[in-house]
């Protein structure tokens, strides 16, 4: 009887086998395709996250943008700032902080955008240069965002305190490492 059995089981595997085996194949390259495109999309993110903290990190191009607003609020006691001018210069860096927040979640957004057309066969060349230039309009006004909120944290400052902060930024000049360096506070 045991050995019916297993005779039986065996006709039945071999039987099935090739059946089984045939509609694997068939399911294979449409997983294996849709695997491609979802590897290929974590690389794009992971390549695009990569900028982004490069981008964060990066020292940045001109003194005239280094985080003064920070600088500032730092060196409250060597700049003898006022009760009101902390609080001036503290919703300066948070208002941007927000608005900063915002732009960088518009500019990720748009740079998926970018992504998503380019992979279209044939590329839109025309909705790609359109994507590419608003990506790079929001970059720059991010930029000019930043470096108007710096020129209001300067004109907190009284001529003497502006004196005393260049002296300052004069005697720290930022080295690879430092925090200010890697202060990502609105600047």
């Amino acid at each position: 009887m045991l050995k019916r059995l297993f005779v039986a089981s065996v006709v039945i595997l071999g039987a099935v086998s090739p059946v089984l085996a045939a509609e694997s194949v068939a399911v294979t390259p449409v997983v294996h395709d849709e695997l491609n495109r979802a590897l290929d999309d974590l690389v794009g993110q992971v390549h695009g996250l990569g900028e982004r903290w490069r981008d964060h990190f990066r020292r940045v191009d001109s003194p005239a943008e280094r985080p003064l607003i920070t600088l500032m609020l730092n060196w409250r006691q060597e700049l003898a700032l006022s009760t009101s001018q902390v609080q001036s210069l503290e919703k300066l860096r948070a208002d941007f902080q927000r608005e900063a927040t915002r732009r960088e979640a518009d500019l990720r957004a748009a740079e998926t955008a970018v992504t998503t057309t380019l992979q279209a066969d044939p590329v839109d060349l025309a909705g790609v240069e359109a994507q590419v230039r608003d990506v790079e309009r929001q970059r720059a006004d991010l930029r000019l965002a930043r470096i108007k909120t710096i020129e209001e944290g300067k004109a907190q400052l009284t001529p003497e305190q502006r004196t005393k902060l260049s002296a300052l930024l004069a005697s720290a000049s930022p080295r690879r490492g430092t925090p200010t360096t890697f202060d990502v506070t609105p600047r």
